[in-house]
């Protein structure tokens, strides 16, 4: 069955530190606020108990999953709250025990009893969680699955469309590999020129363009904000910053105003090979330090794995191709974001189900995929490109410490993208028609893996 992924639906903007612990809970949170609403429940409601299961549970406080539901129950949107107004309102809930249920009905919420932490798993997903609003003659519980990347679904739902004949709207309908390769042969289009028709029968040229420097402009705001910052990151293990140090010893102390003028004057820099290796890291280090403090950024795939595709970009622009422009980016995204849905409909980009190999790793394959095309690549060698940089990321697995986003997530980002530059330049150098192993036999051998993996492995903090 043929899935309209968009793009956006696999580049999304939110809160850190986790796309499934945090996003997708907060996501939920706001679903179950318009199920209120339309039971016309919302100024019946008197309190709200959330309970969270399996990997929720387990890592859910150093993924902030706590405070993901308190501020989607406050009717909060992680792709606009002012991140500085994010600690100011759990405190004010955890100093009243009061809780504006989506600013329209002040509720009796109390952190410490009315999100409950279950360790045992439900049997649909590892990430399940449910909420529940009491009323003074009912109670109304609903449950629901972050199923990674900020995907939620709801069992009964994902079932009953599983059952349905689909029918996806896209003209150029993608289940896998073979069907994307195909569509490019046949049309002698590239893989972004696909993608673009597909998004075309979702939005209009504008928003499309508009969407996806949006996205683009997250990404640099947020490497610029890493190589800014510096200090220790939260959550008790005391991980000190170091994009800001590396960034200082890459660039100076020169100051710059806001992050364009700053991405020009890295443009203009010229760098040897050890300095383009540090230059990556930098920029993904930086990414994943602001998603350990809860700052803004793109899921790409995921949160956890949001530094690859914005550092393995900025070495396109900065390194590789110093007139590029928009058209470049746009490009650029359009493929990631497909290959990530090939691996989100074939196998799973969430760490609870698949371990790090569905996050880094594919994360590493989109990448890849994307700097191959603009460097040239063929879309042949472009589906290559992924499968390599998969190919050397199966058997990951997910088990941070303490349950947060910081080791070893932060640095594995910095060798998933130059695992993803380096799987572009040996399929630039294969004649890719030749390929011993397709793209979509390494999709399924991951998601063999996934499900062999032992449950401690699958970011259980185990």
């Amino acid at each position: 069955m043929e899935e309209c992924i968009s793009v956006f639906d696999m580049l999304k903007i939110g809160v850190g530190p986790s796309s499934s612990h945090t996003l997708g809970p907060w996501r939920g949170a706001e679903r179950f606020l318009a199920e209120l609403e339309s039971e016309k429940l919302t100024d019946q409601t008197s309190r709200v108990v959330v309970n969270l299961y399996g990997s929720l549970s387990l890592t859910g406080k150093g993924h902030a999953t706590d405070l993901a539901v308190m501020l989607g129950l406050s009717g909060q949107d992680p792709e606009y709250i002012p991140i500085e107004n994010i600690d100011s309102i759990i405190k004010t809930i955890e100093k009243t025990h009061q809780l504006n249920l989506g600013q329209k009905q002040l509720i009796t919420f109390n952190p410490a009893t009315d999100i409950v932490f279950h360790r045992e798993f439900l049997p649909f997903h590892a990430n399940g969680f449910s909420f529940t609003a009491y009323t003074a003659t009912q109670e109304y519980t609903s449950t629901f699955y972050s199923i990674g990347g900020g995907f939620v679904v709801k069992e009964e739902r994902f079932n009953a469309k599983k059952n349905l004949e689909f029918k996806c709207a896209f003209p150029y309908m993608i289940d896998n590999a073979v069907q994307l390769l195909a569509y490019a042969k046949d049309n002698n289009k590239h893989i972004s020129e696909i993608v673009y028709e597909n998004e075309k029968s979702m939005r209009t040229e504008p928003e499309i363009h508009s969407e996806l420097m949006r996205v683009w402009n997250t990404m640099l705001e947020c490497m610029y904000i890493g190589c800014h910052s510096e200090g220790i990151l939260p959550g008790g293990l005391n991980v000190r910053r170091r994009a800001f140090d590396m960034h200082q010893n890459l660039i100076g102390l020169a100051n710059y105003s806001n992050p364009q003028e700053w991405l020009e004057s890295i443009r203009g820099t010229e760098v040897k090979f050890r300095q383009i290796l540090k230059w990556v890291s930098c920029f993904a280090l930086a990414v994943n330090e602001v998603n350990a403090a809860l700052g803004r950024v793109v899921t790409a795939p995921t949160n956890g794995s949001a530094g690859v595709i914005p550092s393995v970009l900025m070495y396109y622009l900065c390194i590789e191709n110093h007139e590029a422009g928009e058209k470049e980016i746009k490009q650029f995204l359009l493929v990631a974001g497909e290959i990530g849905s090939l691996f989100k409909q074939g196998a799973t980009i969430s760490a609870a189900m698949g371990g790090c190999q569905a996050e880094i790793g594919v994360s590493s394959a989109m990448a890849a995929a994307a700097l191959c095309e603009l460097m040239g690549g063929t879309p042949e060698q472009v589906l290559m490109a992924a499968e390599i940089a998969m190919e050397h990321h199966l058997g990951l697995t997910c088990d941070p410490i303490g349950g947060l986003v910081q080791i070893p997530c932060i640095e594995r980002n910095t060798m998933g993208a130059i695992k993803a530059i380096n799987a572009a330049e040996l399929a630039l150098e294969t004649d890719a028609k030749n390929a011993k192993v397709p793209l979509d036999k390494v999709i399924a051998t991951m998601w063999q893996t996934a499900k062999d993996m032992n449950t401690k492995y699958k970011e259980t903090s185990e």
